[in-house]
């Protein structure tokens, strides 16, 4: 269910139904749009009732969302998002390219790599300081090494560093260092990863798995979004 309140609506307004449905054992998500607010409820559907929110301060109306994915809905918020980061700008009609080499391995490669990327008009840099292998053998990255160099990269091209978080203990050490935060498609049904990758206040990259349906893939970003 989500309750769309009224273009006039006051941030107070939609905070205090909120409140009214933190009451009721709900779980609000307070989603503030460029033409509207919405407050997403998440919970046991047979403890959602629409009559008491459709009287409050402000509620324009509540609508059913039948999709399981609530938050990621185009019911919930049908206007695009638009993220910003360093100088990287996607969504809302912006492209933004991010690239770079699967890995960082040396000072020389990222910075040589960061120089390339910037001479060719992207504006984010991507480089695996973790890296997933399929083979315990293979080269695993060179884990925060390979973030400072990022960090490196970005102090001397402004580029927005993108690079992937591998377990949710990670999440603090890659968020101190990346723009945004990349979950690979071998991790997109890591939940406990999605999960804490919403608690950062960092941007999220997610990836599609292999062979994952278009409602698994928009349930992955639900997990993501559920944390805020």
């Amino acid at each position: 269910m989500i309750i769309v309140m009224r273009q006039d609506a006051s941030r107070e307004a939609a905070e205090d139904v909120a409140k009214r449905v933190e009451a009721l054992g709900l779980k609000p998500n307070l989603i503030f749009g460029e033409e509207r607010t919405v407050v997403a409820v998440i919970g046991d559907d047979r403890r959602k009732d629409r009559e008491k929110f459709e009287s409050c301060e402000g509620v324009d109306k509540v609508l059913t969302i039948l999709a399981e994915y609530k938050i990621a809905s185009l019911e919930t918020k049908p206007e695009p998002t638009v993220i910003r980061t360093q100088n990287l700008v996607i969504g809302g009609g912006n492209f933004g390219v991010i690239a770079g080499p699967c890995s960082v391995e040396s000072e020389e490669q990222i910075l040589a790599s960061a120089r390339a990327v910037k001479a060719a008009g992207a504006t984010g840099l991507r480089g695996g300081a973790f890296k997933p292998r399929t083979s315990p053998y293979s080269f695993q990255g060179m884990k925060e090494d390979g973030l400072k160099l990022l960090a490196a990269a970005r102090e001397e091209t402004g580029l927005a560093i993108v690079t992937e978080v591998m377990t949710p203990h990670h999440v603090d050490l890659v968020a101190s260092y990346a723009d945004v935060m990349q979950i690979g498609a071998r991790n997109m049904q890591n939940y406990h990863l999605l999960q804490a990758v919403g608690e950062c206040d960092k941007p999220v990259m997610l990836k599609r798995g292999a062979s994952a349906t278009m409602d698994e893939f928009l349930l992955a970003a639900e997990y993501i979004l559920d944390q805020g």
